[in-house]
């Protein structure tokens, strides 16, 4: 992930809201050593160090969160792949910048690594088998969701009756009283939010490519890339996904970065218990059918 959590709760005293924030980061810091691939030392890591030799056993949280993502990747037929992670070195996002495409031959055995297809899952025997050498997995898409949602769950064990988790933009609420305002950036005009969400136990996520980007020839492209081409998402500068689950609408807004506006609205009706707002590249705003009424009952 590697990604700054903002946490917000509502407590008596502030000895007592220190403490507990303190233990949900301690969960958030649990899920990172957990899932991240940039820790050398994460079951993720050890389950792409291994691609094409043998399979890893894993504890159950990262084996069900794998075949969570595996399932994603099969509904949304590969818009969605958890092994895109092979393609993210043929792209400088470090740098933020390049002066052309990559080689096509590049792209094209990059390409090769890819395919949710070729992760075999172990249920007996809790494993994680990558069948070629050069793949790789990662939770760049749903990780964020995720540790939003077991944070939540996390705080309400503990007693939090009331708060959000902000994964940089993904976030989960709860609330036993009042509802919590949320502002859905507009990136075109960042000082006045396209709208405002009441929520009170509910998620709201985003993707985008205004924050992090590849310049590529002076044209913005955007971080996630589409796992059939090899070329980042073009045509929709922003995803807003809202519904129950931090996680799933993750994986939503992802997919429909990559899918389009036509085929992301196509998709996302698949899912009546989510709803989302599209920005184009041009500016423009799309909602999904659904979004006005969803938005309203989310707020209750």
């Amino acid at each position: 992930m590697g990604s700054r959590f903002k946490i917000t709760i509502e407590e008596e005293n502030t000895a007592s809201a220190n403490l507990k924030i303190d233990r949900i980061i301690s969960e958030i810091v649990r899920i990172e050593n957990l899932i991240s691939d940039w820790i050398p030392n994460s079951q993720v890591s050890r389950i792409n160090e291994n691609a094409g030799i043998k399979p890893v056993k894993v504890d159950k949280e990262v084996f069900d969160l794998t075949k969570r993502a595996v399932y994603f990747s099969e509904i949304s037929n590969g818009a969605f792949d958890i092994s895109v992670a092979a393609l993210e070195k043929v792209y400088d996002y470090k740098e933020g910048w390049m002066d052309e495409f990559p080689d096509e031959k590049i792209i094209q055995k990059s390409i090769s690594k890819v395919g949710y297809q070729n992760i075999i899952l172990d249920e007996k025997n809790q494993t994680v088998f990558l069948k070629f050498k050069g793949m790789k997995i990662g939770f760049g898409s749903t990780g964020k969701g995720y540790a939003a949602q077991k944070a939540r769950s996390f705080a309400q064990a503990i007693g939090v009756q009331s708060g959000i988790i902000d994964a940089s933009g993904d976030i989960s609420t709860w609330s036993s009283n009042s509802n919590w305002k949320i502002g859905i950036h507009n990136p075109f005009r960042p000082k006045n939010p396209i709208d405002i969400l009441k929520l009170k136990n509910a998620a709201v996520t985003t993707s985008g490519n205004y924050e992090k980007f590849l310049m590529i020839g002076g044209k913005r492209y955007s971080h996630i890339i589409n796992p059939k081409t090899g070329i980042p998402a073009e045509g929709l500068t922003s995803v807003t996904v809202l519904g129950p689950d931090a996680e799933f609408a993750n994986g939503l807004s992802t997919t429909m970065m990559v899918l389009g506006k036509k085929n992301g609205l196509r998709f996302i009706q698949n899912f009546p218990d989510y709803a989302s707002l599209m920005i184009t590249d041009a500016g423009k705003v799309i909602r999904s059918k659904n979004y006005r009424k969803l938005k309203k009952s989310l707020a209750r």
